[in-house]
């Protein structure tokens, strides 16, 4: 099933990011918790690719896992930076032999060896290079673009961010995920200013329980997000004792997915984690929204 069907059936509706193990020693484990997050019937599953593409061997094991295994639909990322058409080509013809219908198309992190070296060479220079590929390409791909509600990091403002943003969903993007999000405000401000921008494809926003107080500082540093002064006193106060700032997180991340359903918004996008007790308990205390 594409993503796109998912999206358009107007039911309320959870989805969860796992991602492949670094090692392969650490396969095995990896792979039984994503089976167990797959176990409570998501409306899809997307894995991630690895930083620098140095998991990605693992991401089609994964995905079509879940998908042959569970019949959950799934989401297969794939970055492009740095790497030539030939390599591109084969890792979408790989995508393809799995039966996996749905693509992240994403740029990638930079590798930290290549910072700061002329780009203009390169094949793929940004994601919207890799959607124009797969949509010349694999027309019947169901393409999916990542989008940043506080701004893209190399963005100068949010104006060029949403052009940019644009320019990808005009290239075949059929709908976008955001980046973490930890205040609805700032996701709802950020549709309005797309919508009137003219970009309507549909908007998954992220969401990402915090449930270890050491996440927050990893959390900032990879996404940038703003920090609500309500959250930054849960943890705070609950950040020092394990269990209750895990029970906390997952209250917060409830919170957020039931003003998201209020306010318009069918499908949610956890990133999990690879915690199935996480999952579990999410969707455990969404179940009546959800009709589970």
């Amino acid at each position: 099933m594409k993503i796109i069907d998912v999206l358009q059936s107007g039911k309320l509706a959870l989805s969860f990011e796992v991602f492949p193990p670094k090692t392969e020693t650490a396969f095995d484990s990896v792979k039984a918790a994503t089976e167990e997050i797959a176990r409570l019937r998501p409306s899809f599953m997307s894995v991630t690719y690895g930083a620098g593409g140095g998991t990605s061997r693992y991401t089609l094991d994964i995905a079509k896992n879940i998908k042959e295994r569970y019949g959950v639909p799934t989401l297969a990322h794939l970055t492009c930076v740095s790497s030539t058409k030939q390599t591109v080509a084969d890792k979408i013809a790989a995508i393809r032999d799995a039966g996996i219908a749905n693509v992240m198309a994403l740029r990638g992190d930079i590798p930290t060896q290549l910072a700061g070296t002329d780009r203009s060479g390169w094949h793929y220079r940004y994601a919207v290079d890799l959607v124009r590929e797969l949509k010349a390409t694999n027309a019947d791909f169901c393409i999916g673009g990542a989008c940043y509600p506080e701004i893209h990091p190399e963005s100068a403002d949010q104006k060029e961010d949403i052009r940019r943003l644009k320019e990808k969903v005009d290239a075949g993007c059929d709908f976008l995920t955001t980046q973490m999000v930890f205040d609805n405000n700032l996701l709802y401000n950020f549709l309005y200013k797309i919508r009137e921008a003219g970009i309507t494809v549909p908007v998954i926003p992220g969401i990402m329980p915090i449930t270890n107080g050491n996440q927050v500082a990893r959390a900032i540093q990879l996404s940038g997000s703003f920090m609500p002064q309500r959250f930054k006193s849960l943890v705070d106060k609950f950040g020092s004792d394990p269990a209750a700032m895990k029970q906390a997180g997952i209250a917060y991340a409830t919170d957020q997915i039931i003003d998201l359903y209020a306010n318009g918004i069918t499908n949610v996008h956890v990133y999990s984690m690879n915690k199935p007790d996480v999952a579990t308990k999410i969707q455990s205390n969404l179940s009546n929204l959800l009709g589970k």
